[in-house]
């Protein structure tokens, strides 16, 4: 059959969940008409990739090219702002309401079947040995450069194994385990849909990223976390490093390389989540706020 059509994806990935509703709830769930919803079907049965509404083995193996095979944590950096709680703990580590931020990311990402994991880690670096316990597959990249450069330097560490992978801030506290996936399309990033942002936010236009800035109206403030596919995962791990090697280039966020230096070889869609699904805890007062026993 070739390269699934966002339709016929769609179906088999609710295929691969469970055994398919009725066609009225199919076109509810996949926005589109009853009619449409029995031809996709004929599609795929003819392609022998689901039979009498259940995902064959054939349909698994059509699906692999989109599955998340792995998972990068940026773990390196100070948390200047959620000082003082950070003085003697990185900030992936830092517990909410008793549970360490990173580990929230850690279950959602192996709930969605996936075992390979990098963290990309720097200060504090040998205090993350602790998750070990509880997750000895992960495999740890350093960054001795993390002191003296953005986040693009923990990129530069992980960039050849930023292919059909995740690709998260480490310091996000997330609600909505869902939100990672085991299937992906194509590269995608989190954005909550607001009328208006300080922080930095994408204008969207037909579900494609058209730029990044900080501060917007009717816009979509950025969440960190990154779903890359294969053949940008490729791309990327070039454009890192040109990147990098930029004059400026080590104070930049390793986005910028598909943003604004390679921006014209990328279509990056934004996947819009809900506000509260997945948060990012940018101060210690966000933090007190979250969990009342840092409030002394």
């Amino acid at each position: 059959m070739g390269k699934l059509t966002r339709k016929q994806f769609d179906l088999l990935v609710l295929a691969s969940e469970a055994a398919l509703p009725a066609q009225r709830t199919l076109a509810e769930k996949l926005d589109c008409s009853v009619g449409t919803v029995n031809k996709l079907i004929g599609e795929l049965t003819d392609a022998g990739y689901i039979s009498d509404g259940t995902i064959t083995n054939n349909g698994l193996e059509a699906l692999e090219p989109y599955r998340a095979k792995r998972a990068v944590f940026l773990a390196a950096g100070f948390g200047t702002r959620l000082v003082p709680v950070t003085l003697n703990t990185p900030k992936p580590l830092v517990r909410v309401n008793g549970k360490r931020i990173i580990d929230g990311l850690i279950d959602a990402v192996l709930a969605a079947g996936i075992e390979e994991i990098y963290i990309v880690r720097g200060y504090l670096a040998e205090q993350f040995d602790q998750l070990l316990y509880k997750y000895p597959m992960i495999k740890f990249l350093e960054n001795p450069a993390y002191n003296e450069s953005n986040n693009i330097s923990s990129a530069m560490c992980a960039r050849y194994f930023m292919q059909n992978a995740y690709v998260f801030e480490a310091d996000l506290l997330i609600r909505d385990p869902s939100l990672v996936k085991r299937y992906n399309y194509k590269t995608n990033i989190l954005g909550i849909k607001t009328d208006r942002s300080d922080d930095w936010c994408f204008t969207v236009k037909d579900g494609i990223i058209t730029g990044q800035k900080v501060g917007g109206i009717d816009c979509y403030q950025e969440v960190g976390l990154w779903y890359v596919d294969a053949d940008d995962g490729r791309k990327l791990s070039e454009h890192i490093k040109l990147t990098y090697d930029m004059p400026g280039g080590k104070e930049r966020f390793w986005d910028s390389a598909v943003f604004e230096c390679f921006k014209n070889e990328y279509k990056v869609e934004i996947r819009e989540c809900k506000e509260g699904s997945i948060v990012e805890i940018d101060t210690f007062k966000e933090l007190k706020q979250l969990d009342k026993t840092y409030d002394v």
